[in-house]
């Protein structure tokens, strides 16, 4: 496929953005400098980051349409500006929560589809002098690690994501090997299509509706939580599991918790949808979208903090032996495999039933170890923000970096309000579980 068309995964995620359901993600990044940053030194970063964001091949790409039968492209922005992307606002020392406040109200804005599809604000006035960059980009114009990569390379040098070199195939003929080898891979994925198709089929949950599903609202509230990774290694070498498999069940916890303060019985678990990248396994290059996940139950409806890990590290084990083009789980590769024209007529519509498959969504953004900074300015915390789905009023996405586990929430509708007991929740969940380490 040509590198300036979209995929079908990528057409899929434009279809569902509309100002209830924008589809953009987002990283809340927190810088510590030397000395307290105000407005001027904000005039200064915005001019830095639109000079780097400028040399971004990607970043200057906008949305040309092609219709319902022609494949929508990307194409150089012959008007760009990337100043025009990158604004700055101040926050007031007596706001409270001044960060969250203000990245809730921004982040809800949708983007504007004429221009390229993201923007960054530069937030100064926060406690200790400390200032934040938030980074907003369309889904469509890549995943988390995509986005991770893009946001890196707008970071100083030396913390800067290495650049990976494009690896080009030359043949000059097509051989009856090749042949038989494309002719092979139809038949397989018409077959993992099919069993994707047939595992959806089953996965769909009848009535009662999810205790999560929430009226559409174009209101966005985030929050932010950081956890200590070391918590999570010693929580993993007393009860087993992976590190992922611990978030898993703390944030397990904090739902549980959550519901019970909405005065609802956690009988029956919740699902979440976990986005597993394929881009590695596919040998893919960076930009667009290259996905799958697993539909995991989250054992909310059991009490002990230990029980629900065991639960999670079991379905996680089973996801994983079965592989991520397998399961319902994998419906972002029966979304990369229908045709564009399909998306543009149902996908729109069909979103509206995610509730029906899972309840929230848990991703986790990579990010290397190595220190990272702005203008000098060491980066002290990450946190990304994924977009929600149709009728979702939760949604969680995690980066791990420099000694702290960063939980952005993002919630909608009526769960707006109890964005910040949520956050409490996810600390009350990991302290219970770190608690129970001998």
């Amino acid at each position: 496929m040509p590198a300036d068309r979209l995929s079908a995964l990528d057409t899929a995620f434009l279809c569902i953005d509309r100002p209830t359901a924008p589809m953009h993600m987002g990283a809340v990044g927190v810088f510590a400098p030397p000395r307290p940053y105000g407005r001027r030194d904000a005039a200064g970063l915005a001019e830095l980051l639109a000079e780097r964001a400028g040399r971004s091949p990607r970043l200057r790409q906008r949305l040309r349409p092609g219709g319902l039968l022609l494949p929508d492209r990307w194409e150089p922005d012959p008007r760009f500006d990337a100043a025009a992307h990158v604004s700055t606002h101040h926050v007031e020392p007596d706001t409270p929560d001044p960060l969250a406040s203000h990245a809730s109200r921004w982040f809800e804005t949708p983007l504007d589809p004429r221009t390229p599809l993201w923007n960054i604000r530069i937030v100064t006035g926060l406690p200790g002098g400390r200032f934040a960059t938030l980074f907003k980009i369309h889904h469509a114009l890549c995943d988390g690690t995509g986005a991770a990569e893009l946001a890196l390379g707008l970071l100083d040098a030396p913390g800067a994501a290495p650049r990976r070199a494009a690896r080009h195939s030359r043949r000059d003929a097509v051989t009856l090997d090749d042949m038989w080898r494309d002719a092979r891979r139809l038949v397989n994925d018409a077959a993992e299509t099919a069993g994707i198709a047939a595992a959806l089929l089953r996965a769909v949950r009848p009535l009662p509706v999810s205790p999560t599903v929430t009226a559409q609202s174009a209101r966005r509230q985030v929050g932010f939580v950081r956890l200590d990774a070391d918590d999570l290694r010693r929580i993993r070498r007393a009860h087993g599991g992976t590190t992922h498999d611990v978030v898993l069940a703390v944030l397990a916890g904090a739902l549980r918790e959550w519901l019970r303060g909405r005065d609802t019985d956690a009988t029956r678990p919740l699902r979440a949808l976990v986005p597993v990248s394929i881009r590695r396994r596919r040998g893919d290059l960076a930009g667009g979208n290259a996905l799958s996940g697993y539909l995991c139950d989250l054992p909310v409806d059991v009490d002990d903090p230990v029980g629900r890990l065991r639960a999670v590290t079991d379905a996680m084990n089973r996801h994983k032996q079965a592989g991520p083009w397998r399961g319902a789980g994998a419906l972002p590769v029966l979304a990369e495999r229908l045709p564009s024209a399909v998306h543009r007529l149902a996908t729109r519509t069909v979103a509206h039933a995610a509730p029906a498959l899972f309840d929230t969504v848990i991703t986790t953004v990579p990010l290397p170890g190595l220190p990272l900074s702005l203008n000098g300015a060491p980066l002290c915390e990450a946190y990304p923000v994924v977009p929600l789905a149709p009728h979702q009023s939760v949604g969680f996405a995690v980066s791990t970096y420099r000694g702290g586990v960063h939980v952005g929430l993002n919630t909608a509708g009526d769960a707006m309000h109890q964005a910040g007991g949520l956050a409490d929740a996810v600390t009350k969940s990991m302290a219970a579980l770190a608690q129970l380490c001998p």
